[in-house]
């Protein structure tokens, strides 16, 4: 069988989560890759990027569930369509239902918590840190909420 590269899936909400994910260009450029993200009104992608688009969550509107649940159908068509081998996330509610499925296919789970969250972690930060191959943080106070955590700094 011939040497691939890993498959590797980018998944963040619009704005600040994406611009954090868009910093690990190099890493996406090394690997097989594709990005997943939310639909927004405004071009936030580089075009050279595959990307694939959620819908937007907003956990205190009432159509955060259904929302949620048309993203797990979404996703569910990304799994198989692109077979990634991991998923590398910084977030938000939106790609939850992409993380995971992605784990329960036996797919690993990259988690990379907020930059913009210095003192108290994130609710998809507590939703997936159980699952998370491997949990980092950009700030060492979020150790005490993340134990097995590791502290890489901001990618910034």
């Amino acid at each position: 069988m011939k040497d691939r590269k890993p498959r590797i899936c980018f998944a963040a909400s619009s704005g600040g989560h994406l611009a954090e994910l868009v910093m690990l260009r190099p890493l996406m450029d090394r690997y097989d890759s594709f990005l997943v993200t939310e639909q927004t009104g405004y071009r936030s992608v580089p075009e050279e990027l595959q990307c694939y688009r959620l819908l937007q969550v907003n956990r205190q509107e009432w159509s955060c569930v259904p929302r949620l649940i048309v993203n797990a159908f979404l996703a569910l068509n990304i799994c198989f369509r692109e077979r990634p081998d991991a998923v590398i996330c910084t977030g938000v509610l939106a790609t939850v239902p992409l993380c995971l499925l992605c784990k329960l296919f036996g797919k690993k789970l990259i988690f990379i918590e907020s930059y913009a969250k210095v003192k108290t972690p994130t609710l998809t930060g507590k939703l997936l840190y159980p699952f998370a191959d491997r949990f980092y943080v950009q700030w060492e106070e979020l150790l005490a909420f993340y134990p097995k955590a590791m502290y890489i700094g901001g990618v910034y």
